[in-house]
């Protein structure tokens, strides 16, 4: 029998459970996952039937019972936490997005069927929150790699990775932690969607007749930078899970290549057919240019009979924002999974059209 066949009896056998499964990281695990034959549950508070196959659960992370209900009969060999809570300072993030881990494996425990953990958080694991690493100071040497020791900061994302290691020690399975950069994806709806973000407003300027404008730092315009589409680190998750070598450590996960803001900016202005303006000696915040741009969008839902006329279900300017704004070029290194097999590659620019394209046919812009 070949490798391909021995593979897929393999996973065949395997049951995960994609935590945040309406997120661009977890939809796009999920469709992955079930195109290699895995039995395939989505945990979310809003579940969704649009991804074919894909067995949805409804429930709560903060709240046990509502766990403990929602998988009565789930007995999920992996489990992929690809999700998490925004609140308002780094403490609450501390506190509720440990608890939402937390809660979920202490469920899990009992059922003794897990085998593996993976966890997606990113790179705020080496800058820090946002406000700390723009105030600090002190900035992390780049390229980034997964060796740096933490930040003497809080960061709820220590947090996340202390309570997998925690009930990994308590029932012994192994673990992933997937760290990438800013992911690019289709899902409606989530609060990190740089993508959708940068095409709601190149599709208003396009609109109003008005230029492209670079809304973030002159360190970002002009500096190194990568990003992750969620189909690599869909890929990556899966390779590490399937790879005992490469249980038990973190992996950052990026596209494999790197670029300029101030070479990809004008592109996608080009894609859009607009004029673009570059860094003029300010950041110039594109969530408060789409804050006043509500009636606009609803204008151009109606004249182009497009199915979501709530901007804030498709653009997360305050994300975008903070990326692009950051006071530092930031890249990451990939030597570490490209040295146990992992080879999945990228062209960024691809990323930003696929995308485009696939919102302009599902009519989410004209």
């Amino acid at each position: 029998m070949d490798s391909q066949k021995l593979s897929m009896q393999k996973t065949a056998n395997y049951t995960a459970l994609v935590v945040g499964a309406t997120g661009i990281a977890g939809s796009n695990l999920a469709a992955k996952l079930l195109e290699n034959r895995w039995t395939v549950y989505g945990l979310s508070r809003n579940p969704k039937n649009d991804i074919k196959g894909l067995q949805p659960i409804a429930a709560d992370l903060l709240l046990t019972e509502s766990l403990t209900n929602a998988l009565m009969d789930v007995a999920p060999t992996h489990v992929f936490f690809t999700t998490w809570m925004r609140n308002d300072t780094e403490e609450e993030n501390i506190r509720v997005n440990s608890a939402m881990i937390r809660n979920l494996l202490n469920v899990l425990s009992a059922k003794k069927s897990v085998k593996h953990v993976s966890l997606v958080t990113g790179l705020k694991h080496y800058l820090g929150p946002f406000d700390a690493y723009a105030k600090a100071g002190t900035l992390p040497e780049t390229p980034l790699r997964e060796e740096q020791p933490r930040l003497d900061i809080p960061n709820f994302y220590y947090a996340q990775e202390d309570e997998v290691y925690e009930a990994a020690a308590r029932d012994g399975f192994s673990w992933n932690i997937h760290r990438p950069h800013t992911l690019i994806g289709n899902a409606i709806g989530n609060a990190m969607n740089m993508g959708a973000t940068l095409a709601v407003y190149a599709s208003i300027c396009k609109h109003e007749g008005t230029p492209f404008i670079w809304p973030g730092s002159e360190a970002q315009w002009n500096g190194i930078s990568d990003v992750t589409d969620a189909k690599v680190l869909a890929d990556q998750m899966i390779w590490a899970a399937n790879n005992p070598e490469a249980h038990n450590t973190a992996f950052n996960s990026t596209n494999g290549d790197v670029f300029r803001w101030k070479w990809l900016w004008p592109k996608i202005a080009a894609w859009f057919q607009i004029e673009f303006e570059g860094y003029h000696d300010t950041i110039k915040p594109l969530e408060t240019v789409l804050d006043k741009k509500q009636a606009v969008w609803r204008e151009i839902t109606k004249e182009n009979q497009l199915i979501e006329e709530d901007l804030n279900q498709l653009a997360s300017a305050w994300h975008t924002d903070l990326d692009l704004g950051r006071p530092l070029e930031v890249m990451t290194d990939m030597s570490r999974s490209r040295k146990l097999g992992f080879t999945v590659y990228k062209d960024t620019k691809d990323s930003f059209f696929e995308l485009f394209t696939e919102l302009r046919n599902d009519q989410i812009i004209p």
